[in-house]
């Protein structure tokens, strides 16, 4: 059963795990979100990612809620004391993947083979196909003008209202032939738990991928997606506010309408089952489930409740 997730963030890496521990080993392919890289110190940062690369390693650290377990912070201080800026911390590990990545992506090779590369060395049985080789930044627009999207979600800590959004390279940008492919082979396509306007809306918004998901839609592969929003508010992240500054609704259900040119199955979490009928509403199959994904234990069971619901099996 060839999978395919869409993903970006915490929410993306968790289903993608959980996916990962219930498929058979190199049946899942995750296609992660690059609009939220960033250059950092001379060196490439690949948060999505590397939170995915982390996450199906076993090496998430969890407590933070994102980089690595069991980090050290010498290089990081260390550049604090030369003067460096010290906002957006990496660790000594973090930082090793981003050295390595830098020194296969100087050997003059694309971005999606120096990423594979590392996912290879770590022995992770999954693909992590960046969305795309070309750089891609996403910025949002707040009372203070236009901000490249880790100047507001870290350094600002997500504080200012989100007016707009933009994705700066998008229209010189395309979908990897790596990307194309696994889409192309596809036998179920899961936008992940992922904050839908920064995370998802990028991968959406490469030119020729939603002609590649309606391609796939012809030859019959279901196509579905899960809502980061559970009781109107996100677990993780700035998505719920997101959604309300920019004039949709903080629930599932306005997830729903995000995607309803795209799926043919929503999946939402059972705390929202009372919006069954106003998501079927627009049109697709609306399944509530235990979406919450804890801790490891958590993702397998959620991974295989999506599963069921894609081939309408009760979960």
């Amino acid at each position: 059963m060839r999978v395919v997730v869409l993903a970006g963030g915490t929410g993306g890496a968790k289903l993608a795990a959980g996916l990962q521990a219930v498929l058979a080993p190199g049946d899942l392919t995750v296609i992660v979100n690059t609009a939220d890289d960033t250059e950092r110190h001379g060196l490439l940062v690949m948060p999505d990612h590397d939170a995915v690369l982390y996450m199906l390693s076993g090496r998430f650290d969890f407590e933070r809620g994102w980089g690595v377990s069991g980090e050290t912070w010498t290089v990081m201080d260390a550049l604090a004391g030369y003067g460096e800026d010290a906002w957006f911390r990496l660790g000594d590990r973090d930082f090793a993947t981003h050295i390595a990545r830098h020194s296969r992506l100087s050997g003059g090779v694309r971005l999606t083979e120096a990423v594979r590369g590392l996912q290879q060395a770590v022995g992770i049985p999954s693909a992590i196909l960046p969305m795309t080789d070309t750089p891609v930044r996403t910025q949002v627009r707040s009372d203070e003008g236009w901000l490249d999207f880790q100047e507001y979600f870290v350094h600002r800590q997500q504080a200012p209202e989100v007016l707009e959004v933009r994705f700066a390279g998008i229209d010189g940008a395309r979908p990897t032939d790596e990307v194309l492919d696994a889409l192309a082979g596809a036998e179920i396509v899961v936008i992940g738990p992922s904050n839908p306007i920064v995370s998802v809306g990028p991968i959406l918004a490469l030119p020729g991928l939603r002609g590649a998901l309606t391609a796939a839609a012809a030859r019959g592969v279901p196509l579905a997606a899960m809502s980061p929003i559970i009781g109107g508010k996100a677990l993780k992240g700035p998505a719920g506010r997101m959604l309300t500054s920019l004039g949709y609704e903080s629930s599932a259900l306005g997830v729903a309408r995000q995607y309803a040119d795209v799926i043919d199955t929503f999946v939402f979490d059972a705390q929202d089952a009372e919006l069954t009928t106003a998501i079927a509403a627009r049109g697709g199959r609306a399944v509530a489930v235990d979406t919450i994904m804890g801790d490891d234990a958590g993702r397998a069971p959620v991974a295989r409740s999506v599963l069921d619901a894609v081939y309408h099996r009760p979960a």
